[in-house]
């Protein structure tokens, strides 16, 4: 989100969290056995170590009441009680659903053992950045797996992937920003950047480009485990330049002509790293999606080969899809290219 994340490290949502949701739903804090009524969540193999999954959900397509409150339960005392801290149903609301997509995302990978999503264990980073706290012996080897997750009022999405650190950021595509836009630019954008959106005549067009920049470079911090305060926006510049390398594979789109999305620190002008691997896309009509993923290749000096992206939309218990390759996920392209 674009204003809330100046005070914090945007996690999409805080780890701790309480829920006493006042919409007439009824949410249970007592711990009982799951309902039979729903399916068990579809198990899903991980990731290859170029691939990246992104699951997302709609908050307004979750209405029944018995399905929140299995999401309840799958909570920790401590998730439940920092979300009756939310002030306003739609913010409680979304913070149940923020924690049970981490939790039933991460439980359906297959391991060498079954994992009960509320049995889940996270710890954070120096930075806040949310991790799994896996509980190892000696018959479970915990995999390597990252996961970021983000969320607008419409949307809460979570990205998953193998060995690498992972940041992503979800926007809607009609956010109004009550600031000027070149004013709020050149208060947390670098030079280069104030340029690239003064160039844009049309209004709207400025604006759509201003959202864009904001989710990669949000991605990029979360990437790096660190947060605004401690990697502030200006302290980097976000370019695009026409690659002739594909930086992302979406199944059933031509993404061969994609913008590769570099990096310059304002600490070393000049340097233009892109040791990271960047994907730009307009998800289910209403958002912007970046996902940036360390690019380990290239830190070994070894060939730079495409991310793998899978798209999948859910809702937990209920539905599965994957919408990779079908109009709900179209990759995007930067407006200026180097």
């Amino acid at each position: 989100m674009l204003l809330i994340f100046f005070s914090q490290f945007h996690l999409g949502i805080r780890f701790c969290f309480h829920m006493k949701l006042n919409l007439k739903m009824n949410i249970r804090c007592c711990q009982r056995n799951f309902s039979s009524a729903l399916p068990p969540l579809v198990p899903i193999q991980l990731p290859s170590p170029r691939e990246t999954h992104f699951w997302y959900m709609l908050p307004d397509e979750v209405k029944s009441v018995a399905l929140l409150n299995r999401y309840s339960e799958l909570l920790s005392p401590c998730e439940r009680e920092n979300v009756n801290r939310m002030s306003g149903d739609q913010l409680k609301k979304r913070a149940l659903l923020a924690r049970a997509l981490v939790r039933t995302t991460i439980a359906r990978y297959q391991t060498n053992c079954e994992i009960n999503p509320r049995s889940l264990k996270f710890r954070k980073n120096i930075y806040g950045k949310p991790e799994v706290e896996w509980h190892k012996d000696d018959n479970f080897s915990p995999p390597p797996l990252h996961f970021n997750i983000s969320h607008t009022p419409s949307m809460i999405a979570c990205g998953v992937t193998i060995n690498a650190p992972i940041g992503i950021d979800v926007e809607e595509k009609q956010r109004k920003l009550k600031n000027d836009i070149i004013a709020f630019a050149q208060r947390y954008f670098s030079p280069y950047e104030v340029k690239l959106l003064t160039s844009i005549s049309d209004p709207e067009v400025r604006r759509q480009e201003f959202i864009k920049l904001w989710t990669l470079k949000e991605a990029y911090v979360k990437a790096l485990g660190k947060g605004f305060s401690a990697m502030p926006f200006k302290t980097f510049t976000i370019q695009f330049r026409t690659s002739t390398l594909r930086c992302f594979h979406l199944p059933g789109n031509s993404v061969s002509k994609a913008s590769e999305v570099i990096v310059e620190s304002s600490n070393d002008p000049g340097n233009l790293t892109n040791n990271c691997l960047f994907a730009l896309l307009e998800v289910a009509g209403s958002h912007y999606a970046a996902i940036c993923v360390e690019n380990d290749e290239i830190v070994r000096g070894e060939s730079n080969t495409p991310m793998k992206l899978t798209v999948r939309k859910t809702i937990p218990f209920v539905e599965d899809v994957c919408v990779s390759g079908t109009d709900a996920v179209l990759p995007l392209r930067g407006i200026i290219e180097q």
